[in-house]
């Protein structure tokens, strides 16, 4: 790869001032108080080689299988419970499950269209998957945008290199949103609005895949049928629903019923089998954090192969034989809550007092469900441009997974990293960055 460090200072600064001008930002809600913020972008790129992508392709693709097949079965024959493979208690207790869903079968078995599977790659050489992001996973926009200024600002590093293109998420997604909809009318892209964290996500997908976007108050349900009311209250049938509200605001007459973000009746329809939901409700009991621990077990129960991808060396409280070594070693563990995300929730034993880890062990003791703990994982650090000097971060990279028909594995992914050189959490709320990823291709992009 030719990459000259004066050509990436030089594009990182204009790519950030044009993204800037395109008003890619994320929002983050914290102590009840919105705040708009950009997302910094670092334009020296991780580069994956071929056989490490061949690899992690492979292993993305089984795990998101098992998880579809899993979930699926959670929510009609139950067999993996019956089996004892996952305790039943341990499933229905998850917050992501919703009884309401049961017996509702999406198309092809489909519940997790859009996954985004979190991973570090450890000094070992391994790489280790820690987390599944099944309900709403967000981030793909912004390596896409990135990317397209990055061509038009320094095109020679994409003349010069051979990088497989990632301009095709636009593509995936609007072939498996049309698969879904199965020629029943249009395709929406469903948003609470530009207060969400993600807004400027939707509104670039709907941009890119020539989708519908819709607020609340554009979309209603007439004879369990979804329609989308058009500027002039002219109505059109809606085929699938990508939605970005999450399961319980999505329909007042079946979960809250405060809800003003939600459809309501939308999940007769559903039901009904007149409209697909994307992804599909309930899927979070899949990405609940102790479930996350059962993957390996799914993918052997299910596909009868052996997992490709590793977990994070990972205990559940749950269990007395993984309660007694978690309160024995906690302060060499990552202790983390299963109900929060976006790095809250994340603590790292040895940065606390006695006091606060009595105080933890109490809270484990209490609340075993509520918890896991996994090993610290040394993974490896990225270079960074800080300045003009380059410096070492820790990264994690989102590897996102498209299931519709086939399932798919987009050739490029969020590479996110912390500023913080003591820090492993990379979440963009914590105030993390992110890097385009390249993936190494015998054809050169043009």
């Amino acid at each position: 790869m030719k990459i000259d460090t004066k050509e990436l200072t030089g594009s990182r600064d204009t790519v950030n001032r044009w993204m800037e001008r395109f008003g890619v930002r994320f929002g983050v809600y914290k102590h009840g108080i919105f705040n708009e913020q950009l997302f910094p972008f670092d334009s020296v790129p991780r580069i994956i080689d071929k056989a490490n992508w061949q690899y992690l392709e492979k292993g993305l693709e089984q795990r998101v299988k098992a998880l579809n097949l899993f979930l699926w079965d959670i929510y009609h024959e139950k067999n993996i419970v019956r089996d004892g493979v996952i305790p039943q208690e341990f499933v229905y207790s998850s917050k992501g499950y919703m009884p309401e869903c049961e017996g509702i079968s999406p198309k092809d078995g489909v519940y997790a269209h859009i996954a985004g599977i979190d991973l570090v790659e450890g000094k070992d050489g391994n790489w280790y998957v820690l987390e599944d992001n099944l309900r709403i996973p967000s981030g793909a926009s912004y390596p896409m945008i990135a990317r397209t200024i990055t061509r038009k600002v320094a095109p020679s590093l994409f003349s010069e290199n051979a990088i497989a293109d990632n301009r095709d998420y636009a593509d995936l997604l609007k072939d498996m949103m049309g698969q879904m909809a199965d020629n029943r009318g249009i395709a929406v892209i469903y948003t609470p609005g530009r207060y969400n964290s993600a807004f400027f996500e939707h509104s670039y997908l709907a941009e890119k895949t020539g989708a519908t976007l819709a607020y609340p108050g554009d979309l209603f349900v007439e004879d369990d049928i979804l329609y989308f009311a058009g500027m002039y209250k002219e109505k059109t049938r809606v085929g699938c629903i990508y939605r970005r509200v999450s399961d319980e605001y999505l329909d007042p007459l079946t979960f809250e019923a405060s809800s003003l973000l939600g459809i309501p009746g939308i999940m007769q329809a559903y039901r009904a089998g007149n409209v697909a939901v994307i992804n599909a409700v309930g899927n979070g009991v899949a990405d609940d954090k102790g479930i996350y621990y059962f993957v390996p077990k799914m993918v052997r129960y299910y596909l009868n192969e052996e997992p490709i991808l590793q977990n994070a060396p990972t205990y559940l409280p749950y269990f007395k034989e993984d309660s007694d070594y978690v309160l024995s070693n906690i302060e060499k563990l990552v202790i983390k809550d299963v109900s929060e995300a976006g790095g809250y929730g994340v603590v790292f034993g040895n940065t606390l007092t006695d006091k606060k880890l009595e105080e933890l062990k109490q809270l484990i003791k209490d609340e075993p469900r509520r918890w896991i703990a996994q090993e610290v994982i040394d993974f490896k650090d990225l270079q960074i441009l800080e300045g003009e000097e380059l410096v070492w971060r820790k990264a994690d990279l989102r590897a996102f997974v498209i299931s519709g028909e086939s399932t798919k594995v987009w050739k490029s992914g969020l590479t996110r990293f912390s500023r913080n050189p003591d820090s492993f959490v990379v979440n963009s709320s914590q105030g993390g960055g992110f890097k385009d990823t390249w993936i190494e291709d015998s054809r050169q992009e043009a």
